[in-house]
């Protein structure tokens, strides 16, 4: 396993000509902190597959753009980042949802070894340590860019295996874009990212996901803030198994991205104005 490091982020800037889109990549992270990692399951963190793999590899393209990426260090069965930090539920369907400290994986399957369980002290820390840390750290990329441009997309980027029977009984669709039920972004920024993403995969709105916690909180249009959720299937940038990395595959979703980000750009100057 993995140990830690200083910071719950790690962030790539942006090279050259700062562009007003913002990549948060909340459960890419793999590490454990030295006083907690003994806590877990050797066999659940031997695999850590509520992961969302290489996502950070799919999006290197992005600073080239003038696009900043957050990514999160830690697991997010340390502390989720994209859960209400009063462990308040985002779904009320009957479908498993992984809480705040989640004491099981998607499947239901417990992660944590008997009484190791972390206490309401214990998940103040980690909030505290972990999770406020990177909202900040996003604020903070939000307020640079605001003070230059009217508006800024932030793009919360995740991945989930194409089934996942606890959450849905048939296979989900290749993509699905969260808008918080069309709230957390302007619709021109939202028609142009599903006109984009639609162009080359099947692309669902807000069904079954309609944006996690870090959608709904800082998606703020009448603020000039915009946010959106992209949900995509692992096997579309991941071999058939779901567990290696597939360049050509990742490939062609890298140029539905750059086009994607491009499209929204132009969408950002037009609402602007």
């Amino acid at each position: 396993m993995e140990t830690q490091i200083d910071s719950p982020f790690t962030i790539q800037p942006a090279k050259g000509e700062i562009q007003p889109i913002i990549i948060s990549i909340p459960h890419v992270g793999t590490l454990f902190p030295n006083e907690v990692k003994d806590a877990y399951l050797p066999n659940q963190v031997s695999s850590l597959d509520d992961t969302d793999w290489f996502l950070d590899q799919l999006y290197a393209f992005a600073p080239e753009m003038g696009i900043t990426i957050v990514k999160a260090n830690y697991s997010r069965w340390l502390i989720d980042l994209n859960r209400d930090p009063e462990s308040k539920p985002l779904y009320n369907d009957g479908r498993i949802i992984t809480g705040l400290t989640s004491l099981t994986d998607f499947l239901g399957e417990p992660i944590y070894k008997e009484g190791r369980e972390p206490d309401q002290q214990e998940i103040q820390r980690r909030l505290a340590a972990y999770f406020w840390p990177y909202y900040k750290k996003i604020q903070d990329e939000i307020e640079l860019r605001r003070a230059t441009f009217k508006n800024v997309v932030l793009w919360d980027a995740h991945s989930i295996r194409q089934s996942v029977p606890t959450i849905r009984a048939e296979h989900f669709p290749e993509m699905i874009l969260g808008t918080a039920d069309e709230t957390s972004a302007h619709h021109e920024l939202i028609k142009s990212a599903l006109n984009s993403l639609r162009a080359v995969y099947q692309v669902n709105h807000n069904d079954p996901f309609k944006g996690g916690h870090i959608t709904r909180y800082f998606g703020r249009p009448v603020k000039g803030v915009h946010a959106l959720q992209l949900e995509r299937n692992k096997i579309l940038y991941m071999d058939d198994n779901e567990r290696i990395y597939n360049a050509p595959r990742a490939e062609q979703m890298q140029n539905v991205l750059k086009k994607t980000f491009v499209s929204l750009l132009e969408t950002l100057k037009m609402i602007n104005k």
